[in-house]
């Protein structure tokens, strides 16, 4: 991999962790498009810590507070009715799902689920099912002639259950194609949460799957002889800071815009993908990078 390729693929990887159109797909595709190869699932995983890094220096007050209290409560049984002790275990436990799901799928994930055509009908099919999503969200905030608008349930309202069903969804995007925040913020709203605590969760929920990813892919990676560390490091640093200036934007964006955009992006772009794989254009596979 040369400086200018993990320069680039830093940028893709920061500029798409955190909107619902897929980081890992646009890894691929940029890849594809440009002839490169396939950086695979290590550097994805790799570079997602950048990526995380932003996450924890953003939403530094609230994780301070969420460790604090989880941790208090582990001593204390009063504290665990603490709001933010129990968002501690409630990460906790939609974690469970992709942690299980990751480690079972771990060669599904390195090799078949990166085609090409695996990753444009995820695009496609998730995108539909954020549009609706995001349908019914507008419709239960404005309300109509004949309904009021419905509060939407806030993070306070999340139960065991409910952080079961966000865990799986970001299960999902084990799937070059799904979007990680696309996936989990869909599946809020579908069970009734406002879009900005949907979001926030979301982002706090893939802390410890992306961190122990990366961590378990970085130990694989230092054992090998094959790894351009230079560039994936770099990569990395370029991840992060492109992903935070992503994240201050997303979450105003999220609080009073639609997703619609990004839903017909992600549609156009999976049938383009489609098009170009059946014409012979791109090849649905590709070998993934030894270095």
């Amino acid at each position: 991999m040369s400086w200018f390729e993990s320069l680039v693929l830093g940028l893709v990887q920061g500029l798409t962790e955190f909107l619902p159109v897929s980081s890992s797909a646009h890894l691929r595709l940029t890849a594809a498009f440009s002839g490169w190869q396939d950086p695979g699932a290590a550097f994805t995983a790799i570079t997602q810590i950048g990526t995380e890094a932003a996450v924890l220096i953003y939403f530094r007050k609230d994780i301070g507070r969420i460790l604090s209290a989880w941790t208090r409560s582990l001593g204390s049984r009063a504290m665990r009715r603490d709001p933010d002790a129990r968002m501690g275990w409630l990460v906790i436990v939609g974690s469970i799902p992709i942690g299980v799901l990751g480690l079972t799928l771990k060669d599904q994930i390195e090799g078949p689920f990166r085609d090409l055509r695996v990753t444009a009908t995820m695009l496609v099919v998730v995108g539909v099912v954020i549009g609706v999503a995001d349908r019914l969200a507008a419709r239960d905030e404005k309300g109509g002639r004949h309904r009021a608008p419905k509060q939407g349930k806030v993070l306070q309202d999340l139960g065991v259950k409910d952080g079961l069903i966000y865990g799986f969804c970001q299960a999902m995007a084990l799937i070059p194609g799904v979007s990680r925040s696309g996936a989990t913020i869909s599946g809020g709203l579908f069970m009734g949460y406002r879009r900005e605590a949907a979001a926030r969760y979301s982002f706090l929920l893939a802390i410890p799957a992306v961190l122990a990813s990366g961590v378990f892919e970085l130990k694989d990676a230092m054992e090998s002889d094959h790894v351009a560390w230079g560039p994936t490091l770099f990569a990395t640093g370029v991840a992060f800071v492109s992903g935070y200036a992503v994240i201050a934007w997303f979450m105003k964006y999220i609080s009073t815009k639609s997703f619609m955009p990004f839903v017909w992006y992600r549609i156009v772009l999976g049938i383009v993908i489609i098009g170009l794989v059946m014409a012979g254009v791109l090849s649905p596979h590709a070998a993934e990078s030894a270095g």
